[in-house]
């Protein structure tokens, strides 16, 4: 519910406050409930404890995440969430005080559910859509970059190294695969989900053929389990390989991969991002803010049992139509790991980007969205769709 701000507000302070008593008065006598008041901005905090976030971040950090909740992705943000939090089902969204290795920070973290929850409307819009939100995750870099010109935005953290996006296939059917590019030279389909910006490159770049590429798919295995293994199908290596094998029983056996990263296609995973205009109000609350979210990034990985359990309890309180497993949970946890694709890239910072890379990305790009009508900013540039300027180049992963 939004509150309107009085018109007059601070005008006569003695009749305003006689006003509100006579409210509250006639409230009582008549069992009415007076609106919910905003909550007050957070008082000053200590400006040299790095996790006393009081009078520099608002006092709810809202977070528009891209999908429902996962460890994968925003499993530091969970991770965060302090004891007994407030869970919004049919909002979809979930609260409680951002807390950091036991201690309150002084703020509350909200987290909204993206995807289904929000009719599969990107974060980059939503961002633009409700001025209350603080942060966003988009679905990948590229994202960034398609909505440059139109609504954008500048990522802030790199929430995965490598985005998880995969082609897989079944072994036993094609021996002779190993790489995306050998499916290429068949004319085995590809089914992809319509308008996923990296199969345009894998096509451009004449490692796939149009004609073998449908973008019909819509997730579902049955697709998959009725071709026989004789297609390939898009999915993510911290979902798919395990659903296979283990939850469709009709199929019930290992497949094999290759990440799009590996093909030449340098998406980051999922960024974290702010509205640009925005960048000067929430410099001092990012901050602080970012380097607690590198963190927990960390220590999520190392210790996933308690947010696994909280993100299961989530999409059951949701009504979440499939459904995560904690064995499904533990083998994003270990894909993760296995694959890099929560790391440091070329250096011992988790979260930062690398702007060449980024460049590289934008080059890409440019021409797929121009070609479908959709260009980007004119002479953009990495500096204009994400920035290093918050993220502490002491925290990362750790060898072992």
């Amino acid at each position: 519910m939004r509150v309107r701000r009085p018109r007059h507000a601070g005008r006569n302070t003695a009749r305003t406050t006689a006003i509100a008593g006579l409210l509250l008065l006639l409230a009582a006598c008549t069992g009415t409930q007076q609106p919910p008041q905003p909550k007050p901005a957070a008082a000053s905090g200590n400006p040299g404890d790095p996790t006393d976030l009081r009078g520099v971040c608002p006092a709810t950090v809202v977070v528009q995440t891209q999908w429902t909740p996962h460890i994968t992705v925003e499993g530091g943000m969970y991770h965060l969430l302090g004891a007994n939090p407030a869970i919004d089902a049919d909002r979809k969204r979930v609260s409680a005080p951002l807390v950091v290795r036991g201690k309150d920070t002084g703020v509350t973290l909200e987290l909204r559910a993206g995807g289904p929850a929000i009719g599969f409307t990107q974060s980059s819009a939503q961002l633009y859509t409700d001025p209350g939100i603080t942060l966003g995750v988009l679905g990948g870099m590229d994202e960034g970059i398609q909505m440059s010109a139109t609504q954008p935005t500048l990522a802030v953290m790199a929430l995965l190294e490598i985005h998880p996006q995969i082609i897989l296939w079944d072994p036993a059917t094609y021996p002779t695969f190993n790489t995306i590019k050998d499916i290429g030279r068949t004319d085995t389909k590809v089914l992809y989900f319509g308008g996923n910006t990296y199969m345009e490159y894998l096509v451009g770049a004449g490692l796939l053929k149009r004609g073998q590429v449908d973008g019909s798919y819509d997730g579902s295995p049955s697709h998959f389990v009725a071709a026989g293994g004789k297609a390939a199908v898009a999915g993510y290596a911290n979902a798919e390989p395990y659903i296979y094998e283990k939850d469709v029983p009709q199929w019930g056996k290992p497949v094999k991969y290759q990440l799009v990263y590996d093909a030449g296609y340098p998406n980051y995973g999922p960024p974290l991002v702010i509205r640009p205009a925005d960048k000067q109000k929430l410099a001092p609350c990012l901050r602080k803010l970012i380097p607690i979210f590198q963190q927990a990034q960390v220590d999520v990985l190392a210790e996933p049992g308690p947010t696994i359990d909280l993100t299961l309890r989530l999409n059951q309180a949701y009504k979440v139509a499939t459904q995560y497993t904690r064995p499904s949970s533990e083998f994003s946890v270990q894909q993760m790991k296995a694959l890099k694709l929560a790391g440091n890239g070329p250096d011992d910072t988790v979260g930062n980007f690398d702007t060449a890379r980024v460049q590289r990305l934008i080059d890409i790009t440019r021409p797929i969205f121009a070609k479908q009508n959709k260009p980007v900013k004119d002479g953009l540039q990495p500096s204009d769709v994400v920035t290093n300027d918050f993220v502490d180049p002491k925290i990362g992963y750790r060898a072992g």
